[in-house]
């Protein structure tokens, strides 16, 4: 079997939004990175989340604020800049579902809250709305509470996957670690490569860092390397999807008497000019161990009393488990930020939100410059470089909308 020799700077392993980000980033500071993927690009995680860039109100719902509202509070603001072509990557072609976010509540806000919301630590980041401010689908006789703006956007997946790979189509590997792909490793524990087979070639893909983007599955490929810290927790979700015509979406928090929204709504076009209504939320959190069935009943009910003016008797309804991977934290609580662990020649992360995966390419990019990893120096005829792969190597595919496998 042939066998051909591939050095690079950096290996990412795992392409979802942190990995796609992260090598977006790298290849902007001069670093020359592969990312190697093994089911598809936008990933598990990406590609079944609401798309909502948190601002960290969410996470203020107790009254309080937290450090993980403080961690994200920057977030929306720097992902604007990148949507109107001006932040560090030019994302104006990502499709912006709603450029806010909003918060609702069905009987009016409880004292403590509507101060708080009213205090100067949440000052630009909450804006109170007057009726004829209100998003379209609230604007009926029935709907008797507040709503609330919210510092926080709404982004298409797809598109903004697709922006993502664009920039790096060419470095983004398919592999597979159950049957052509290994990692190679010597007995301190540092990685030495890694291999994949295609096409009766052997391809050997050397690094300065492996950094580890990859979820839920970052724990088997742990395991692979022979470590086993830092530990993985996964919190699982249980969320719901109604494809229904009517004409107006929802992208907002409803609030109840948990510190969790009792309901978080994100709104999807469909080829076909319908909506897909994605349920999150609390009904998501305490509805892991109910049935598809059971868990479509409680939406269908929480619908009802939230927007009875809405008929869903023509909706269809699915559900699917999303599992958040996550550094292990005391009682499987919510980490505040993203996190990047350096492990012998690796790093092992994981950004925890969608909205934080800037915060952890930055993290990840000081851990390099720290080590003094640089900018591989070249010639043009280097043909072992990444900036000159064999144009046969396996491509990931990019993942499809969540809803198509449903409805």
């Amino acid at each position: 079997m042939q066998q051909v020799r591939i050095e690079t700077d950096v290996i990412v392993i795992g392409g979802g939004i942190a990995g796609l980000w992260l090598t977006n980033a790298l290849q902007q500071h001069g670093l020359q990175t592969l990312l190697l993927e093994e089911h598809q690009l936008g990933g598990i995680q990406t590609s079944r989340s609401q798309g909502i860039i948190h601002g960290g109100t969410k996470y203020a719902l107790s009254g309080n604020l937290t450090k993980a509202s403080e961690c994200i509070a920057g977030m929306p603001d720097r992902w604007r800049k990148c949507l109107d072509g001006v932040g560090e990557f030019d994302l104006s072609q990502v499709k912006v579902l709603s450029p806010h976010h909003y918060l609702w509540s069905t009987a009016g806000l409880g004292s403590k809250l509507t101060t708080f919301f009213a205090s100067k630590a949440l000052r630009g980041r909450v804006t109170p709305l007057k009726s004829d401010s209100i998003p379209q689908i609230f604007r009926n006789p029935q709907f008797k509470g507040s709503v609330y703006q919210l510092n926080e956007l709404v982004l298409d997946i797809p598109s903004l996957v697709d922006e993502l790979v664009k920039p790096i189509r060419q470095q983004a590997i398919k592999v597979d670690w159950q049957n052509t792909t290994q990692l190679l490793t010597d007995d301190q524990h540092e990685i030495v490569g890694i291999t994949l087979q295609h096409q009766n070639v052997e391809y050997l893909f050397t690094a300065k860092r492996y950094v580890f983007t990859s979820g839920e599955g970052t724990a088997s490929l742990m395991a692979r390397w022979g470590i086993n810290e830092p530990k993985q927790q996964v919190r699982p979700l249980h969320m719901v999807m109604v494809k229904h015509n009517h004409p107006n979406p929802l992208y907002a928090h409803c609030i109840g008497t948990s510190t969790v929204p009792r309901l978080t709504v994100s709104s999807h076009p469909t080829a076909e000019g319908d909506w897909v209504w994605y349920l999150g939320g609390e009904i998501a959190e305490t509805g892991v161990k109910r049935s598809s069935s059971e868990q479509i009943e409680i939406a269908q009910q929480e619908l009802k009393k939230l927007v009875p003016w809405i008929d869903f008797s023509n909706a269809k309804w699915a559900t699917l488990h999303v599992n958040r991977a996550e550094p292990k934290q005391l009682s499987y609580i919510r980490p505040d930020a993203a996190y990047c662990k350096p492990m012998h020649n690796g790093i092992i992360c994981w950004p925890t939100k969608l909205a934080l995966a800037p915060n952890l390419a930055d993290e990840v990019i000081k851990l390099l410059q720290l080590d003094a990893i640089t900018p591989k120096t070249q010639s043009t005829s280097d043909q072992s470089h990444p900036q000159h792969l064999p144009n046969n190597l396996p491509l990931a595919p990019i993942a499809p909308p969540f809803w198509e496998d449903f409805f």
